[in-house]
């Protein structure tokens, strides 16, 4: 059997808004953006060069939605974004305004820096060892 994680879901309170950030400051793919009868969006943003997961963007649709934008993680690190060159990234993301919470550190298994998106989800941006 092969399975693999390929999408998930990030609430979020405007597609547009969030495809921005998500394709103009994190640099990621629009994957797609197709309209569905009911007004709606599927919205699929994604790293660029690597065979892992996606965003599904889901533009909030009631109160209950709204108030669990930017907390689906309980307040954790949600999601961890790996990069072959962190210095490069760091530097780029700084630059398109991306909101780091932290200065890089050095930790046993790589460098890492926790940013945040523009609702407060939570990322790593890591840098792994090799091996």
């Amino acid at each position: 059997m092969s399975q693999s994680l390929f999408l998930v879901t990030l609430v979020v309170d405007d597609y547009d808004r969030a495809k921005d950030f998500y394709c103009g400051a994190l640099g990621f793919d629009c994957l797609q953006d197709d309209v569905q009868p009911d007004g709606k969006r599927w919205v699929v943003v994604g790293p660029t060069g690597e065979d892992g997961a996606a965003f599904l963007l889901a533009q909030a649709a009631n109160d209950r939605q709204m108030a669990a934008m930017g907390n689906q993680t309980g307040g954790r690190v949600g999601f961890f974004l790996k990069t072959d060159d962190f210095a490069r990234d760091h530097s780029s993301m700084l630059a398109n305004g991306v909101q780091f919470l932290e200065g890089p550190r050095h930790e046993v298994y790589g460098t890492v820096a926790v940013f945040s998106d523009p609702y407060g989800n939570t990322f790593d941006l890591i840098e792994h060892v090799a091996g």
